[in-house]
């Protein structure tokens, strides 16, 4: 019975630092409520949007600058972006960021509060913080408050977020995506068996999970 199977794994590919993937978890979980009897684990994987940004980050006016040509250039692409957010009923405040930051310690917070079974909210949370709140997430205290908002110890995180501890292995596992030949994200791994490539529709993503437990 459907309340008895195993649950189907979901893996999710993607950075905190893509609007996309802002998106696309929103209609995953859409998806998922499209689908009540199947139950599901959703698991997230580091992925480096921008792997060239230095761990300190840079300031968004300078990121604009390089990846898009000007800030203005980018300007018409976030209107569209954030208007597909509020669709799905999810705030991307363009004007509020300040700062671009590298992620590897967004992913390495994400992979701790995973092996404590809160990956998805410690990831809902770090893209709220960036594309809702405009959050520095070179800030490592911002890291550290976030944590402890998700009932991860704050003081634990302050002193793991200090050393290097899983750092070669975020990067590893960023990289293996990359090598992989995942190119873009969000990209869901359902059952190990289907890839689904950008922030499909829930109702295409429900249609793919049903597929894998008919399998």
């Amino acid at each position: 019975m459907a309340e008895t199977a195993k649950p189907l794994r979901i893996d999710v590919v993607s950075d905190v630092v893509c609007p996309w993937c802002f998106i696309g978890k929103r209609r995953l979980e859409k998806a998922a409520a499209l689908t009540p009897d199947i139950p599901l684990d959703i698991y997230y994987h580091p992925y480096f949007l921008n792997d060239w940004i230095p761990r300190e980050g840079m300031t968004r006016e300078e990121y604009l600058t390089k990846k898009f040509g000007s800030v203005d250039a980018y300007r018409g692409m976030a209107t569209r972006v954030a208007e597909a957010a509020a669709q799905e009923g999810l705030t991307y405040a363009v004007d509020k960021i300040a700062r671009q930051p590298n992620t590897l310690d967004s992913h390495r917070l994400i992979h701790w509060a995973g092996l404590q079974g809160k990956g998805p909210e410690m990831k809902q949370r770090m893209m709220d913080l960036y594309f809702t709140e405009g959050a520095d997430l070179t800030d490592r205290e911002v890291l550290v408050r976030a944590a402890g908002e998700v009932g991860l110890d704050a003081d634990e995180v302050r002193a793991r977020l200090a050393t290097e501890e899983d750092v070669a292995e975020t990067t590893q596992a960023a990289n293996a995506a990359k090598e992989a030949g995942i190119s873009g994200v969000p990209t869901f791994i359902i059952d190990g068996r289907y890839a689904v490539s950008g922030a499909q529709p829930p109702e295409a993503l429900a249609q793919v999970i049903r597929k894998a437990t008919e399998a």
